[in-house]
């Protein structure tokens, strides 16, 4: 473990090489899990907004499950998106090819929603649990998911910490992201991991 300011991180999220392959993962991570996307008190009325301004692009599955239960639940103790039938998100679609799309991103993509996603997913393989004032982060590596995104990684010399820099600065600022660059260096050096 390591410390930047007030998180605290998992050596291999410094050593771990990652760049999402959505061609041959599909987006599983939108759609495999048990439960949605965690999410802000402060995202709510974001993601409420990206609701209405959406609706007639969503899946008719999702509006369902949106009208009977809405579109957070409370299940856990922390808020999450509503998934359909315990798969998709809520916001996703497919495109021609299959691969389930986050409706909120592209409707970003295309400077028609000015919010990119849920601060998890743009985060995601790292899930960060908040204790206190700390946020501890982990690398949440599932082969099934994305195994296709470490093999790309490895193969195009991509750290997770630099794949994740948008995400990083977004949910840290840029102060924190260079200490973190650093520190991964580091241990990178110790480990004897070379990109």
């Amino acid at each position: 473990m390591f410390q930047v300011q007030h998180t605290i991180l998992s050596d291999d999220i410094a050593t771990f090489q990652f760049a999402c392959d959505l061609n041959r993962c599909k987006g599983a991570c939108c759609v495999v899990g048990n439960a949605g996307p965690p999410v802000e008190q402060n995202e709510i009325p974001v993601l409420n907004k990206a609701w209405r301004v959406l609706l007639t692009e969503l899946r008719p599955r999702a509006r369902e499950v949106v009208r009977a239960g809405g579109l957070i639940s409370q299940a856990c103790r922390s808020p999450e998106l509503q998934c359909t039938d315990k798969a998709e998100c809520v916001f996703v679609t497919y495109d021609e090819n299959e691969v389930a799309e986050c409706r909120i991103q592209k409707a970003w993509q295309q400077n028609r929603f000015d919010w990119i996603k849920p601060l998890s997913c743009h985060l995601f393989p790292i899930r960060v649990v908040k204790v206190g004032d700390l946020h501890y982060l982990n690398l949440e590596y599932i082969p099934s998911l994305c195994g296709a995104g470490a093999e790309r990684g490895e193969r195009e010399g991509v750290f997770l910490s630099d794949f994740l820099k948008e995400a990083f600065i977004r949910a840290y600022g840029e102060a924190w992201y260079n200490e973190f660059l650093r520190a991964c260096g580091q241990i990178r050096e110790k480990a004897g991991v070379m990109a």
